[in-house]
């Protein structure tokens, strides 16, 4: 058995167009890069959990929610918010009052907004405008002071609202025409990302203080004082069934362009008669209908294999010009957190093993003739239905691995490795 290609698994190495992968062989280390494009800056939450803006064509590897990284690859989109961080330019205030400048925000600069209240039966809160009937994801991370809960709503009905307790990092509740609602840890210095979805329309976004995980929409209450508070930065509102990473915006909307990276490997890495392609991968959503693909091709569409995620299922779909596709597929229920998914292929032996299950197989098929595979591609193998999402590790065995290898390759190797990868709680 040789894994003559290897990607991530906390080992990354990038420039301006390009992301590592190699063979190391008898520590003989050979470049298999992907080409990476991206025409627009982007930004990552780095090793220090700091939140940093990365230039054009520069991949992104995100610590958010993994201490050894993943390759970060978004679809375009555009924050509707002229006024990211200054929340004294393009906002409104309701009964509420700002102290710009006042705390370390998660980019490390002490650029962070105070929000406080005032002692009137009233709203307060925070507004700006922009209306789509679309799909949003609204967004801002906040940090407790006196104060530690937070609402974020859109102005369309009395349903399109959620709590947030930004001190523990706890969701409450969440109003019926709203859905995913999201806290996220960023860094280790109490900040959260609070974000949502607003199904089919919005319109405004409000930031609010209220007084417990149960408010209702736009609460109007008396607070006991006026200088109790909570830090706020990096509003984001974008038109899309979930939330992506932060787009920084300082008088104008900013568009942060698609991403692709493709065509690692070549004709002798790959063994075209038998092989296993092995993936620890995580989608964003669980809604989004478009696949999201990587594959392993020829750079055509007539001899590939092709893994993507479609709303909830793991397909693995073996193809060969002149033959009848091998389809092997699993309905996940939840595609959010970590898939680790090989599929062999042998002629008359092909398998899909999932998070450590042999999940589908089939004893039918043939497989490729000389020199036909050459390339991993995070799409369909020739340029459409690129894979959107998080990929902590890709790999390639030259051989078809046995059931037991196959096993132990998608398993986790400890309890806290299993519960962390998969977003569990311990009880």
């Amino acid at each position: 058995m040789a894994q003559t290609l290897k990607f991530g698994s906390g080992t990354w190495a990038n420039k301006k167009g390009s992301t590592l992968a190699y063979n190391d062989e008898n520590e003989n280390y050979k470049p298999l890069p992907f080409n990476f494009e991206r025409d627009s800056i982007a930004t990552r939450v780095n090793k220090e959990g700091l939140i940093e803006v990365v230039g054009n064509d520069i991949p992104r590897i995100d610590y958010t929610d993994n201490k050894e990284g993943v390759l970060l690859l978004e679809p375009s989109r555009t924050n509707l918010v002229t006024q990211s961080e200054n929340f004294a330019s393009g906002w409104s205030l309701d009964d509420a009052t700002i102290v710009s400048n006042s705390t370390t925000s998660p980019d490390g600069n002490s650029n962070a907004t105070l929000l406080k209240g005032n002692t009137n039966s009233s709203r307060h809160n925070l507004v700006t405008s922009g209306a789509a009937s679309n799909t949003g994801a609204l967004s801002v991370f906040a940090k407790a002071k006196e104060l530690k809960y937070l609402q974020i709503a859109s102005a369309n009905t009395v349903n399109q609202y959620v709590n947030f307790d930004v001190e523990n990092g706890v969701i409450g509740s969440v109003g019926s025409t709203f859905s995913d609602a999201k806290i996220e840890a960023i860094g280790s210095d109490g900040w959260y990302r609070c974000s949502v979805v607003s199904n089919n329309q919005f319109n405004g976004f409000y930031i609010s203080l209220v007084s417990g995980l149960n408010s209702s929409w736009n609460e109007s209450w008396v607070m006991p004082n006026n200088t109790d508070g909570l830090y706020i930065w990096g509003a984001q509102l974008e038109v899309g069934s979930y939330a992506t990473s932060y787009i920084p915006t300082s008088g104008s909307t900013v568009q942060r362009a698609a991403e692709t990276a493709n065509g690692s490997g070549n004709s002798e890495v790959f063994n075209d008669s038998e092989g296993v392609l092995y993936a620890d991968v995580s989608g964003f959503s669980n809604t989004d209908a478009t696949p999201r693909v990587f594959s392993l091709s020829d750079g055509g569409g007539s001899n590939r294999i092709i893994c993507f995620l479609y709303n909830t299922e793991f397909v693995a779909n073996i193809q060969k010009l002149g033959e009848t596709p091998i389809d092997l597929r699993i309905n996940l229920g939840d595609i959010k957190s970590s898939i680790k998914a090989s599929v062999k292929y042998k002629e008359n032996d092909f398998s899909l093993y999932i998070n450590g299950f042999k999940v589908a197989s089939s004893s039918s098929g043939q497989t490729y003739s000389v020199g036909t595979l050459d390339r991993i591609n995070f799409d369909s193998g020739y340029g459409i239905e690129n894979f959107y999402g998080k990929t902590k590790e890709i790999g390639y065995y030259d051989t078809a691995l046995t059931d037991e290898e196959l096993e132990y390759m998608t398993s986790y190797r400890s309890l806290n490795e299993l519960v962390t990868e998969l977003n569990l709680n311990t009880l």
